[in-house]
């Protein structure tokens, strides 16, 4: 038995608390998950894990033997990858997550110059609106709006600025505001954005040198809680749309949504790049961070 390969697979089941997750993470059946775990525990003499039909727990050994062997592993990881950094093409599979917005808007269209340059690299992009676990996920890296997390190295690597805009329909019937506060006073409609798993709606900020305003009682006649929905309202002239400036870029360019308040922006998103420190050292995080860097300070 390979005993290194035994510790990492009952590492991902200690981290994911199933069998079936960590089989699914490192893409093995079931069976040889169990298999192996049973192997380590003979070699051992002591029982890891506690099993039943719906749920595994970590027994006092298997706790303890996790944290020693975890630092080990990761060390071993971080030695692999650092050597790795000498070969001129990095490869291997390559798991990012991000939000759909990013995914669709920015990184997609972009990614067919990563290929070129890293062919041998095998990415699998992760889709989600979602904050994802990237230890018990087994993701190398993602893109975030946030560097809160403090088991995560994170890395700045660019801006996201705001636009505010509506249709050519929508500015006929309404006009356009000239203020902020205009919006509320007006009751202009708004077709607002809200996050699918907290139900807040996006608030509306705007800021003018020092000036800064957050608008309340803001008439939202349409809500929703995806980014290309929230795009299509905007170009079908549901409501004034507050929104990241990349997502109505091209719309603005071709004369479907036109700028309005072009003078009040509020403070840019903030965009990271965060992985878990065992990934310190991978080649391939590090050649697409690098390349996500470049990419968002173009914008």
């Amino acid at each position: 038995m390979d005993h290194l390969q035994a510790i990492r697979i009952f590492a991902r089941v200690v981290e994911t608390g199933s069998f079936t997750q960590a089989s699914q993470s490192l893409n093995v059946p079931n069976a040889t998950v169990s298999k192996w775990i049973r192997g380590l525990e003979t070699r051992l003499g002591v029982k890891l894990l506690e099993r039943t039909t719906r749920s595994v727990t970590v027994t006092t050994d298997g706790a303890a033997y996790y944290e020693r062997t975890r630092h080990l592993v990761s060390e071993l990881d971080d030695i692999e990858a650092t050597l790795g950094r000498a070969h001129a093409s990095p490869r291997g599979a390559l798991r990012i997550d991000t939000g759909a917005a990013v995914a669709s808007g920015i990184l997609i269209p972009a990614l067919p110059g990563f290929r070129a340059r890293y062919p041998d690299i095998q990415l699998s992009l992760s889709v989600t609106d979602r904050t994802a676990d990237l230890i018990a996920g087994n993701i190398d890296c993602a893109i975030r709006n946030t560097a809160d997390d403090p088991d995560l190295i994170s890395r700045r690597i660019g801006t996201l600025g705001w636009t505010t805009c509506a249709s050519p329909a929508w500015l006929a019937r309404n006009g356009a505001p000239l203020h902020p506060n205009d919006i509320v006073e007006r009751k202009l409609p708004v077709a607002g954005y809200f996050s699918a798993s907290t139900g807040l709606t996006q608030p509306l900020r705007f800021r003018l040198g020092r000036e800064k305003i957050t608008l309340e009682g803001v008439n939202h006649d349409v809500l929703v809680s995806d980014s290309s929905a929230h795009l299509a309202t905007g170009l079908a002239g549901l409501g004034l749309v507050h929104t990241l400036d990349f997502m109505v870029r091209p719309a603005i360019e071709q004369g479907a949504l036109v700028p309005v308040l072009s003078r009040w922006r509020p403070d840019p998103v903030q965009v990271y790049a965060a992985y878990p420190p065992s990934r310190r050292y991978s080649t391939k995080v590090r050649v697409f961070v690098d390349w996500a860097t470049t990419l968002f300070s173009a914008l």
